[in-house]
């Protein structure tokens, strides 16, 4: 039962990569059309500041496939309005999350 709960959790895995120092300027239009050249963009989350109203200067990029992933990762520089991204696979997982003393003891 478990090896079918992952299966059905695998068809739904996004392959994401986190970005920062994007320009103010970029909203989340344009980070989604740029990476969109390396495959298909499931998501992108692009945090807003509250107190100023512009973006962070970061954002998750999610692909469809692994393949979207690792072209988006291959390509360096990554060069939007002149300001080079920082790009990198996303290392947090959200599957099975464990507490912080549970962590430490596995």
């Amino acid at each position: 039962m478990a090896a079918a709960a992952a299966a059905a959790a695998a068809g739904k895995k996004v392959y994401e990569v986190f970005v920062s120092k994007v320009p103010w300027t970029i909203a989340t239009r344009e980070i989604k059309e740029y990476f969109g050249q390396f495959g298909q963009v499931k998501k992108c989350l692009l945090p807003l500041d509250k107190e100023t109203g512009f973006h962070r200067g970061f954002c998750w990029i999610g692909f469809n496939t692994e393949e979207g992933l690792q072209n988006a990762l291959q390509k360096d520089p990554h060069i939007i309005e002149g300001a080079k991204l920082q790009v990198q696979r996303n290392r947090k997982v959200f599957i099975g999350r464990k507490s912080n003393k549970e962590a430490e003891d596995s």
